[in-house]
């Protein structure tokens, strides 16, 4: 598979080895190469965003996930290849400054959970709920409804039905913690119970976790420090 092929800009790294997720503002794409799925992940914007690109190795289609800042980068990122799909993780502005621009120019269908639809500043085309299956080619993603960052927080679960499974989190679970709740308690215990039964309590330690800003880390990483992070309440 050639970088073309993945819709990347030079600088692609094909080699899942070498993948590790860090990626900063300005620098290339760290790209993954699953059995089915081609990951490609780029920083972007002043709040250092990750934007997630989702290729179907068998058949090219493409979903974005997070048009967060930066359409022209992004639109490198897609590249000839075109976008079916761009989807919103939540509504907080920092993670849709971009999706306008992308969807008017690739004509891609845009996505978010219907409780935050229509909070977010862009065209929305379609609302999902939990446990809804996003498709992009072949590939089936899962659709996680996640309360208490925002009241429409997805994740997205990619079962890899030759290895283990990949979640994108947006804001809902980062290598530390859950979520900024905003000191809020109700909406932490509603967040936390989510994040608990939802992923930690439904996926495997070996499960890949990628984050709406900053490194990757996995589930059985941070499974230990869950009692911590209720105890300390954020």
């Amino acid at each position: 598979m050639t970088a073309r092929g993945c819709g990347v800009a030079p600088g692609w790294k094909d080699d899942p080895v070498t993948y590790t997720g860090n990626v900063t503002v300005g620098g290339t794409a760290d790209v993954r190469e699953l059995s089915h799925l081609v990951v490609s992940k780029l920083a972007v914007g002043p709040y250092d965003n990750n934007a997630y690109l989702l290729r179907c190795t068998r058949t090219g289609e493409q979903l974005l996930i997070d048009a967060a800042a930066e359409p022209d980068r992004l639109l490198e990122l897609v590249g000839d290849d075109g976008l079916t799909t761009i989807v919103t993780t939540h509504a907080h502005h920092d993670h849709w400054q971009a999706l306008a621009a992308v969807a008017e120019a690739t004509g891609a269908t845009t996505v978010a959970h219907e409780a935050d639809a229509g909070d977010i500043g862009a065209r929305i085309d379609v609302t999902v709920a939990d446990g809804a299956t996003i498709t992009v080619g072949d590939v089936a993603l899962r659709a996680v409804h996640l309360v208490g960052h925002t009241p429409g927080s997805i994740a997205l679960v990619y079962d890899d039905p030759t290895g283990a499974p990949h979640v994108f989190t947006g804001d809902c679970l980062f290598p530390g913690g859950v979520g900024n709740t905003q000191k809020d308690a109700e909406r932490f215990a509603s967040l936390y119970a989510d994040v608990s039964e939802k992923l930690f309590g439904a996926l495997p330690d070996e499960t890949w976790v990628y984050p709406g800003h900053g490194k990757d880390t996995t589930i059985g990483a941070e499974r230990p420090h869950l009692q911590e992070w209720h105890d300390r309440g954020w």
